[in-house]
C-alpha cells in the first residue's frame, strides 16, 4: 500500500513537472509573440522611433525568456526531484 501511493506521488510529480515545463515554454512563445508584434505596429506608426523600440523590443524579449527558462527549470526539477 504504502509503495503504491509513493509511486503514484511520483508519477503525479513527473505529470506536474511536464505540464508546467510545457506551459511556460508555450507562454514564452506567446509572450515573445506579442512583443514582437507590438514592436512592428509601433515600427509602422513611428519608423524614427526604429533604434529605441528595437533596444526595448529585445530587452523586455530577454527578460520574458529569462523567465521561462526558470519556469521550466522549476518543471524539470519537479520531475527528478520527488
Amino acid at each position: 500500500m504504502d509503495f503504491f501511493m509513493l509511486e503514484t506521488v511520483g508519477s503525479i510529480a513527473n505529470a506536474g513537472g511536464a505540464i508546467g515545463a510545457g506551459l511556460a515554454a508555450m507562454g514564452a512563445g506567446l509572450g515573445v509573440g506579442q512583443i514582437g508584434k507590438g514592436a512592428v505596429e509601433a515600427i509602422a506608426r513611428q519608423p524614427e522611433a526604429l533604434n529605441d523600440i528595437r533596444s526595448n523590443m529585445i530587452l523586455t524579449a530577454a527578460l520574458v525568456e529569462g523567465a521561462a527558462l526558470f519556469a521550466i527549470i522549476v518543471g524539470f526539477l519537479a520531475m527528478v526531484l520527488k
